[in-house]
């Protein structure tokens, strides 16, 4: 007899003060279910609202089994496709429906998936500070952890356009000329200035190198702030310092301008945080205009598509180094690692570590041991929910600040 689901139930969490959605399937078989994140921190409600509102009606009393055309179902029910709400809601299921078949093959899903390229999966983490000697420091913790991948800022996205130090407490000379020329009656915003962060940027990644050398792989996010040909400016200013990729260029919208920056500049690229539809990267891979594609896995809709976006990359030569930020749960990290671990063309993992709150809450989350992560080698994805250790770090509204991005004349631009 089918195995088939029963319920369907979203759990909203934060024991990092970030906002998590993981969804959990249940099923016809006692004690058998799956759990998949959803996680769109901002948006949370709205996510949990789709799965219990409009999924699980769709969905219950359906074979747990049919991965594939379930995930179809769900994609096109709604008709209108391919947003960051409904793609989280698909992903939260997804994910637990992979769990469950994991579960009944009593094997980890790299198994399912065709087994392992590697034991572990190499990671990056975050440097930043609010001065050069911070972000010194910052690495230096890094490396003695054994990490050799790190994403280097200060003064965190934009530069937040507060005047740079560097490492000796001095001001660096373009910072020390610079200060924000603001309108009258300007609004409360994270106020950037385009130039000036890329000056300072530049500044950075010469004095990290100088500091560090060669042997240890610096990334950089520019986090879509900049045009396009400040842009293919900053690439080339950065190009002799060798960095492993610089990120996010430019805002999805603005995809064509990588044709250019791909031939001005050797710089590696990696792009694809923000993306939600196959249309915004599908050019990119085939044109080979980017070097790693980093989609935010549930923001796609979870483990079956990602699947397929990591073997439609590979055939054109094109790594993964799937987002791993904080405002992903344990659920989430582990879906990407099983598939880091399987794919041929896996470049690198971001990775944000988890806190003993976080651990508490999300039993058997990756572990990371001399700058690689690790899973358990538990059925399915490997990872539990404590449901009464989640209650106690309920969600909650979150103003952030950082996403009300302005430029020195006021004007209100994407983050």
């Amino acid at each position: 007899m089918a195995v088939t689901i029963r319920d369907i139930r979203v759990i909203c969490t934060a024991p990092e003060g970030i906002n998590l959605v993981v969804v959990k399937v249940e099923t016809s078989e006692p004690g058998l279910y799956g759990l998949g994140c959803g996680t769109f921190a901002y948006r949370h409600l709205a996510v949990k609202l789709v799965v219990e509102e409009y999924l699980k009606p769709l969905l219950v009393g359906r074979n747990v089994e049919n991965i594939e055309d379930l995930w179809q179902l769900m994609n096109q029910n709604g008709y209108w496709r391919n947003g960051p709400i409904e793609n989280n809601a698909i992903s939260g299921v997804d994910m637990a429906l992979w769990d469950i078949k994991g579960k009944m093959a009593n094997m980890p899903l790299y198994q399912l998936f065709g087994g392992k390229c590697r034991e572990g999966v190499a990671a990056y983490r975050h440097a930043d500070g609010r001065n050069f000697e911070e972000v010194e420091q910052c690495i230096q913790g890094y490396l003695d952890q054994g990490y050799r991948y790190i994403r280097v800022h200060c003064n965190t996205y934009g530069g937040n356009m507060g005047i740079l130090n560097n490492a000796s407490g001095l001001q660096s000379s373009s910072a020390n000329a610079y200060t924000m020329h603001k309108t009258e009656n300007a609004p409360e915003g994270a106020y950037y200035d385009p130039a000036q962060y890329m000056r300072n940027t530049v500044e950075l990644i010469d004095h990290m190198r100088g500091k560090f050398g060669y042997q240890v792989e610096f990334m950089h996010d520019i986090h879509e702030r900049l045009t396009g040909v400040q842009a293919l400016q900053l690439a080339k200013d950065l190009e002799p310092y060798k960095l492993f990729f610089l990120e996010d260029a430019l805002q999805p919208e603005q995809g064509e301008w990588f044709e250019y920056i791909r031939k001005q500049t050797a710089v590696p690229l990696a792009m694809g945080e923000l993306f939600v539809n196959p249309m915004e990267y599908k050019q990119l891979i085939e044109k080979r205009y980017i070097d790693y594609i980093r989609c935010h896995i549930s923001m796609i809709g979870g483990l079956t598509p990602a699947i397929k976006l990591a073997h439609f990359a590979d055939v054109y030569g094109v790594r993964t180094a799937w987002h791993g930020p904080f405002d992903l749960s344990a659920i989430g990290a582990a879906a990407q690692i099983h598939l880091d671990l399987v794919s041929p063309n896996f470049g690198v993992q971001e990775f944000s570590g988890f806190t003993p709150e976080e651990r508490e809450v999300f039993p058997g989350a990756p572990e990371a041991r001399n700058g690689y992560i690790y899973l358990n080698d538990k059925p399915g994805l490997g990872v539990d929910i404590d449901e009464e250790a989640a209650k106690k770090y309920p969600p909650t509204f979150r103003e952030n600040f950082w996403l009300k991005c302005r430029l020195p004349d006021g004007t209100c631009v994407r983050a």
